[in-house]
């Protein structure tokens, strides 16, 4: 899962951490000119034909009574400031996200609006800002929202502003280093870090559409 470490200071994602532990980019690759493929599209269709064709269709109709739904007992998730249930209250706003640094063991579950925030903030908005000159955005400053339609909206619009970034990165930009913003991996080319981007908004993505139907069929 790739929640404390973000909120707690650390950029480290243990996503991030998972997949990339052990492994180092190679410098062997195809010849691009030769083989004719365009990788900043293949990277961007990616996930951005999984988006629009199934994922995002998901959340129409998403009521705030799904979004703050508590299938089981002790879940983290967003809510008025002054009702937070977990050691950390992060937020700027109205409402914070549940939270806490190291994560109780085991994890408590989360509710489709603390996985929207996440994916929202950690997944999309932080990279946004750190890569592709958006503004500055972290958890312990964001205005989460208080309404299922509020929550589509950021979340559209976090990921408009990351399919942008990732649309205008060119060859020689895709392979450049990460830099400083994300920490351990630095050193990592931007490419992989699209790659990341990618799996968690499909995998998270998919854990908001599973609580839909735990939701409709309870």
């Amino acid at each position: 899962m790739t929640r404390s470490r973000d909120i707690a200071g650390s950029r480290v994602d243990a996503g991030w951490v998972a997949v990339m532990a052990g492994q180092r980019w190679r410098a062997a690759r195809c010849d691009t000119e030769v083989v004719g493929i365009d990788w900043t599209d293949q990277l961007a269709e990616q996930l951005d034909v999984h988006w629009h064709r199934q994922l995002r269709p998901r959340y129409e109709g998403l009521s705030d009574a799904e979004y703050f739904w508590e299938p089981v007992a002790n879940c983290w998730s967003i809510r008025p400031r002054g009702q937070g249930r977990a050691a950390i209250a992060a937020g700027g706003g109205d409402f914070i996200i549940d939270f806490a640094y190291p994560e109780p063991s085991p994890a408590p579950v989360t509710t489709i609006a603390w996985r929207l925030a996440h994916i929202i903030v950690g997944v999309f908005g932080t990279r946004v800002a750190s890569h592709f000159g958006g503004p500055p955005l972290d958890y312990m400053t964001f205005h989460y929202a208080g309404t299922a339609a509020q929550a589509l909206q950021q979340l559209d619009d976090a990921y408009a502003a990351w399919a942008a970034g990732v649309r205008g990165l060119g060859e020689a930009e895709l392979a450049r280093p990460c830099g400083p913003a994300e920490d351990y991996f630095a050193d990592y080319p931007m490419a992989a870090l699209v790659l990341h981007i990618n799996r968690e908004a499909i995998h998270h993505g998919a854990e908001i559409a599973l609580l839909r139907d735990l939701y409709a069929n309870r």
